[in-house]
């Protein structure tokens, strides 16, 4: 049986978070679970590209922005089933089990747990709301990963060509057709770390609940990284 899932990993200037994630994806691919890893690039200047191609990964170069990048590299991807990783997140041990058991059981996408890289109240407490507002409204955002069936994947639509919001976008044509898996995504809090955690954190939900009223994802990517 041919190894099911292709993980798709969004990089620009990615280098020096990509040594521990990919350490973290070694189980995946030496349990059989995993067919390929694929880079998809947005224009990285630094030593990403040089360090896919040490690893032998395959590398996708597209347009910057996050939701065009991980559609180009579901468009190159071979695996039965998509795993899209940000570049600063590293899986948690066991990952692969939990990831075959879901697929060889269940239909529906998954996503992980999500933790920051980072100790204190700040960061407990925007994981652990990340958390309940993806277990009670299904809604999780990419940093918590997305592991999904080709065949949905296409159903929904994709990933859309947006600045902004294109991981909400998914879980929304996604529906009530994913759930929480029992592995944890440990995800880069620098943004948070250098805004202050509480001023990030009502800057998301305001940023989250504009574009639940119609806001242009093209104003919501100037107003969230001004």
């Amino acid at each position: 049986m041919p190894a099911p899932v292709s993980i798709i990993i969004p990089t620009l200037n990615s280098a020096k978070t990509l040594g521990p994630m990919m350490a973290g994806l070694f189980e995946g691919m030496s349990t059989g679970l995993v067919c390929e890893v694929i880079f998809a690039d947005g224009g990285s200047t630094d030593d990403t590209i040089k360090i896919g191609d040490e690893l032998g990964v395959k590398i996708i170069s597209c347009t910057k922005g996050r939701g065009t990048q991980m559609a180009n590299g579901a468009n190159a991807a071979r695996g039965d089933w998509l795993f899209f990783v940000h570049s600063d997140t590293q899986l948690s041990k066991g990952w692969a089990d939990i990831v075959l058991d879901h697929i060889q059981s269940n239909r529906k996408a998954g996503f992980g747990k999500l933790k920051f890289d980072a100790n204190g109240f700040g960061a407990w407490f925007v994981a652990g709301w990340a958390n309940i507002r993806s277990r009670l409204f299904g809604l999780p955002y990419g940093d918590q990963t997305l592991l999904i069936s080709k065949q949905m994947y296409r159903s929904t639509g994709g990933y859309r060509d947006i600045p902004l919001m294109e991981d909400v976008a998914i879980s929304n044509k996604i529906g009530r057709q994913k759930t929480a898996l029992n592995f944890t995504a440990t995800t880069g809090a620098d943004r948070f770390v250098n805004d202050g955690w509480f001023r990030r954190g009502t800057k998301n939900l305001g940023t989250l609940a504009l574009y639940y009223l119609g806001r242009d994802p093209n104003q919501l990517s100037h107003r969230y990284h001004r």
